[in-house]
């Protein structure tokens, strides 16, 4: 009798992919970082800890920059309960180190982008920074694991969670030294909008996980926008921030990518478990 995995029919690790597909994901990572090199330092903006939002409540400045984050906690927090019980499926085995990295980080997002907002300035923006570098270093083994369920990458979570580390510890250093450069920061945050549609689409994954990607990343961008616009959307609306925007939003994509991921485990997903076995 044949049997189907929960790939099956959805993601095609076992259909024939041509080999230079296979190395595309290896070629634009090394061309970024070519790029990024070539390119030169990339410095923080003079203004950037200069934020629209100077709301007040219970005595706390910048209220709404720092309780937006919450949302940061809850997605994590949800993604644990839903996600951690199932570590060890079929579906979830993989891109669960990346996952669980991405989760930590995200929670962790929570607190250190709040301390960040009660008195910004680069001597608290490294707790802002280094937590959202390691969600999104696990952001991308999680799914380059999910689209390739054969592999092990637990050294990948280990070796790109050092990495989001270093790339903070870079700008600190360089940042103390009065020629602050963001590069490897910045190549955290832009490889995940390239990489992760990459290999869904070499690997054919699911209609559930690109629909979910795809809106977290449009929602994303679309987080980044508000934050440039940071003081005209406060000139523009008065009640609130571009920046509070911005933390709300990409707390709606980090939701999205957790939605992904649970609906592997729908009814739908269970029964290629059952015909599996």
């Amino acid at each position: 009798m044949q049997t189907t995995s929960w790939t099956d029919g959805s993601i095609g690790p076992d259909r024939p992919v041509k080999p230079w597909i296979k190395h595309a994901p290896t070629i634009v990572t090394t061309g970024a970082i070519v790029i990024l090199a070539l390119y030169g330092r990339i410095a923080q903006p003079a203004d950037y800890n200069d934020f629209a939002d100077r709301s007040d409540l219970f005595g706390i400045h910048h209220a709404a920059d720092v309780f937006s984050n919450a949302g940061f906690a809850l997605v994590a927090i949800w993604g644990w309960l839903a996600l951690r019980p199932r570590r060890n499926s079929d579906q979830l085995r993989a891109g669960w180190p990346g996952y669980r990295l991405f989760l930590i980080g995200l929670f962790l997002t929570a607190f250190g982008s709040a301390y960040y907002h009660l008195d910004p300035g680069n001597a608290r923006l490294i707790w802002d920074r280094l937590p959202i570098a390691l969600a999104c270093a696990g952001l991308l083994v999680g799914v380059r694991g999910g689209t390739r369920p054969g592999l092990k990458t637990d050294i990948e979570a280990i070796g790109l969670g050092l990495f989001a580390v270093a790339s903070v510890a870079w700008w600190v250093i360089t940042d103390r030294h009065g020629a602050d450069d963001l590069r490897p920061y910045l190549l955290l945050q832009v490889l995940p909008l390239i990489l992760i549609p990459l290999w869904q689409s070499i690997y054919r994954a699911p209609r559930a996980d690109r629909t979910a990607f795809a809106t977290a990343m449009v929602l994303y961008i679309l987080a980044k926008i508000t934050e440039v616009l940071d003081h005209q959307i406060a000139g523009t609306f008065g009640f609130v921030s571009g920046h509070t925007l911005k933390h709300l939003i990409a707390t709606a994509a980090t939701a999205a990518v957790v939605w992904g991921l649970t609906r592997r485990f729908s009814a739908g997903g269970r029964r290629l478990n059952d015909a599996a076995s």
